[in-house]
């Protein structure tokens, strides 16, 4: 059985649906990203890595960024 903080981390969305138009997101649970203001400029190597791994659609989407 794992442990309740090990599920916390990694990359997930974060769902606002009273905040029309921005997609947030988090891989530690405590720095939220936002994606069209963030992506990939303030996200480390490794988080931009994971991101795109998860998230071909926004990688392709943004691959000229």
């Amino acid at each position: 059985m794992s442990d309740s903080n090990e599920k916390d981390k990694g990359f997930k969305w974060i769902e606002k649906p009273e905040q029309v138009g921005e997609m947030l997101f988090t891989f530690d649970g405590e720095t939220v990203f936002n994606l069209f203001r963030d992506y990939p400029h303030n996200l480390t190597k490794e988080q931009k890595m994971e991101f795109d791994l998860l998230n071909p659609y926004w990688a392709d989407f943004f691959k000229d960024r």
